[in-house]
């Protein structure tokens, strides 16, 4: 009987110790200023990025003559695509013809980039008009585009609010650079 109880506590003891299990974690404290609204800027950040050379540090990777296309600063999947105008207009109604067909032609070259780049199973393509429809910037209109692959959602976003994605900013900002660079639009 003694022997068996012994055994019984190794065992208790193993799992314990085995609990929990190893994984990764990733810690990003800085995200939750912006999660919790807590970052006031004073100035629209796409109108900055609008005014300033394509770069890194705007994370701009392609400009027409109305329009701009920036990486997601806070990406859903990497190779996530902002693409806006770059008046500073809140409303998809407030855009002359003009600028609303330049707008749809990056959303195209957006995609295709996307296509050419990350070889996605599909993508998500969407527009928050308003704040109450859940513009996080509802005073410059902005199109996302989201590559996405089959099982590139787990429980992670729902509970924590927080994405694992596998590449940082500036490996995703390199590959698009290069595409367009290279695309001669």
């Amino acid at each position: 009987m003694a022997k068996a109880k012994k055994k019984v506590k190794k065992v208790a003891k193993k799992k314990v110790a085995d609990w929990p299990y190893k994984r990764n974690i990733l810690f990003r404290p800085e995200r939750m200023k912006y999660v919790r609204k807590m970052i006031k800027t004073q100035a629209c950040v796409f109108c900055h990025s609008a005014q300033a050379e394509m770069s890194l540090n705007t994370l701009c990777v392609y400009k027409s003559e109305h329009t701009h296309i920036l990486l997601n600063k806070y990406p859903y999947n990497s190779g996530h695509l902002l693409v806006l105008p770059l008046a500073h207009v809140g409303d998809l109604l407030e855009l002359s013809p003009e600028r609303y067909d330049d707008l749809h032609r990056a959303i195209r070259l957006g995609i295709q980039a996307i296509e050419a780049v990350y070889q996605p199973s599909g993508y998500n393509v969407g527009l928050n008009n308003g704040s109450e429809a859940g513009a996080g910037i509802p005073d410059h209109l902005h199109y996302h585009i989201i590559p996405r692959w089959s099982g590139d959602l787990n429980f992670f976003p729902l509970i924590a609010d927080t994405k694992v994605v596998i590449e940082t900013l500036e490996d995703s900002y390199n590959k698009f650079s290069d595409y367009f660079k290279k695309a001669k639009l």
